[in-house]
């Protein structure tokens, strides 16, 4: 999304075509990258913001999930996966804007992201795609496949000794799980107006650990309930209080593990069983 709206800020060149990203002239660099041509199209842009991280995610978990990494020990080698990538796209010379990423966007789809009515429709199409994305999690949980990933999850060997393809399963949902990841990164780009390296942070995934956590394991919309207060949390205490966020998130963490294991979803459950 980020290279899409870059190709569309500036004069256009012989053909209608847009000229060099600014981050490139100021680079001094003199022609396109191989990898930059296509994303003027926005349906271009489109298909490579679901096939790219599926891609990835086939090709890292098809290694992972066939060595029977689990545990503690894929969430290890899957951290230091976006630490790397981090590292590598801090270069200048890997064509997507080093340190400074990519910012100052002007439009999408002819509409300017500046103006109100252009924000509202993104939040209606996140809102949109949050609901897509729930349903489509909610048919997957409620089937067969669900079934047997449920089995997955509380006694893996069981399951592979039972005959299922334990890792096949695995493997089929993270590569879902990086395609939702994908659509949410579209939406988030141009909402917030920037992107740069920095979101490959492991911190990042951690707090997507946490909103679960938070909103309760096992539940899809605890998920949903979780991202939202921890997401609120982290807006007031980053503007009120900067400095103690991060120690105010792995608290929030270590206590919902302690004395909220079920998070908010949880504790409303049982409050309305014994009403």
């Amino acid at each position: 999304m980020g290279m899409y709206l870059m190709r569309q800020i500036g004069p256009r060149g012989v053909y209608g075509d847009p000229i060099l990203p600014d981050f490139m002239v100021f680079l001094n660099w003199k022609s396109l990258p191989w990898f930059w041509h296509g994303f003027d199209h926005f349906l271009f842009a489109a298909a490579m913001m679901v096939l790219v991280p599926a891609l990835l995610a086939a090709v890292f978990g098809w290694f992972a999930f066939r060595s029977r990494v689990t545990g503690v020990y894929l969430s290890i080698i899957t951290q230091a996966l976006t630490y790397a990538l981090m590292l590598a796209f801090f270069r200048n010379d890997m064509g997507f804007g080093g340190n400074n990423g990519f910012t100052d966007f002007k439009d999408i789809l002819g509409f300017d992201l500046h103006s109100d009515s252009t924000h509202v429709v993104l939040v209606m199409v996140s809102a949109a795609a949050l609901a897509g994305g729930y349903l489509a999690c909610r048919v997957i949980v409620e089937s067969r496949a669900g079934r047997v990933m449920r089995a997955i999850r509380d006694a893996e060997s069981r399951t592979r000794f039972l005959g299922y393809p334990v890792e096949s399963f695995k493997l089929w949902v993270f590569v879902f799980s990086a395609v939702l990841a994908g659509i949410a990164g579209a939406l988030y780009v141009p909402q917030v107006g920037i992107i740069n390296p920095s979101e490959f942070a492991p911190i990042n995934s951690i707090e997507a650990v946490i909103w679960v956590a938070v909103g309760g394991r096992g539940t899809l919309y605890g998920a949903i309930a979780g991202a939202v207060v921890v997401n609120y949390a982290k807006t007031y205490l980053t503007g009120a209080l900067p400095e103690i966020w991060l120690y105010a998130l792995g608290a929030l963490f270590v206590l919902v593990t302690l004395f909220l294991p079920r998070g908010i979803i949880g504790l409303a459950q049982a409050r309305s069983k014994e009403k």
